[in-house]
This record gives structure tokens, C-alpha cells and sequence, in this order.
């Protein structure tokens, strides 16, 4: 077994092949937890993530699940990998992790107010070949919240590991007023469509 990997001990699905989960996101794997899945989890091997000048938001998600689920199923042949890339856009740009926590603020304070978008690329393969790709996209409003809100939001969500500087998962209302599409894929995995693609 890799040493990058963890094994979820959770009861699930009676998944065959084995799942494999590409990613090392504490948010992808509680849930696919939270759905009843049994899955491994292995780190993508030499994966930077990339936005590409020129390809659309949807494209750049793709390429990114594409190269995490790549990287891990040639070290995996059996297994059916999960690659997943999710990241915020906003007016015509990508907003990543944020470096530090004046960074964090800044993109924060570029999204407060106003509506962004989540697209998550998905790609599912196995033994070298790629079976399915899809693209999820949700809409998210957020509330206009002063400075001083901004900074103690950030101070309590720990936005470093975040696209977009922000944690749906454990948002309480603060930063967002309402959404369009799947809350899942806000978090990081959108599970209806995985499901569905899993079936």
C-alpha cells in the first residue's frame, strides 16, 4: 500500500472494482463517507494544479481531475479512480488557495456581495483508460458582510486549504445567502452527479 494512502473503514456501497479517491481533501472524503461509500484514499503523485490560459473554466477543471486521477491509476490497474478538481471563478478569473491571510481577505472582499460560480471537473477511470468525465457548476450569492466580519469569518475558517477563501461545509449562514445547483459541489465533490455516473 502507498504510504500516502488511507483506508476508510466506513460500511458502503459494495463497490467493484475498489473506489480510489485521488485526493487528499478532508472535505472530498467525509463525503463519500457521509454517502455510504467504502474507498481508499491515495494522493495524486506529482500533480500540480493548473489554470491554463486560453480553456474555458470548465476545461481547466477537467484537465486538473484528468491529471490527479491519471497520475494515481497506473500505480492502481484494478481499481476505479476518482480524480476531482473544484475551484471558484469569478469575473473571468480563478481564485485558488489563498497564500496567506491577507490574500485570503482580499479575494473574500472580491466576492462579498456578489455572485460566483463552482465548477468541479470529474474524472473517473480505470486500468489506464478514462470511462467518464462531467463538469458540475453551482451558483452561489453571497451576503454583504463589513471588514470586520470578513476578518473574524476568516479567523474561524482557517481559509488557507480553501478555493475562493471561503468553507461552504461550515459557512452558517455568515458569507453565503443562497445557491443554484448542488451544495456538494460547493463543498468540494458534487455527489449527485457521482452518484448517478457510479451507477
Amino acid at each position: 500500500m502507498d504510504n500516502h494512502s488511507e483506508i476508510s473503514s466506513e460500511a458502503g456501497h459494495n463497490a467493484r472494482p475498489l473506489l480510489i479517491l485521488a485526493s487528499t481533501s478532508p472535505r472530498r472524503r467525509d463525503l463519500l463517507k457521509e454517502h455510504g461509500y467504502a474507498f481508499e484514499v491515495v494522493a495524486p503523485v506529482d500533480v500540480v494544479e493548473v489554470a491554463t490560459p486560453g480553456l474555458s473554466p470548465g476545461e481547466i477543471v477537467l484537465q486538473n481531475a484528468r491529471a490527479k486521477a491519471c497520475s494515481v491509476a497506473p500505480i492502481n490497474p484494478e481499481a476505479l479512480i476518482i480524480g476531482v478538481d473544484t475551484e471558484v471563478f469569478f469575473e473571468g478569473s480563478v481564485l485558488g488557495k489563498p497564500v496567506d491571510m491577507e490574500a485570503a481577505f482580499q479575494m473574500l472582499s472580491r466576492l462579498n456581495g456578489k455572485t460566483h460560480e463552482v465548477y468541479s471537473g470529474v474524472c473517473l477511470v480505470q486500468g489506464g483508460g478514462k470511462l467518464h468525465e462531467f463538469v458540475e457548476i453551482t451558483r452561489v450569492h453571497f451576503h454583504t458582510r463589513t471588514t470586520n466580519e470578513l476578518r473574524a469569518y476568516l479567523e474561524r475558517i482557517h481559509p488557507l486549504d480553501k478555493a475562493g477563501a471561503y468553507a461552504a461545509q461550515n459557512d452558517e449562514g455568515e458569507m453565503i445567502a443562497r445557491f443554484e445547483g448542488s451544495f456538494s459541489n460547493v463543498i468540494g465533490l458534487p455527489m449527485e452527479a457521482l452518484k448517478a455516473a457510479l451507477t
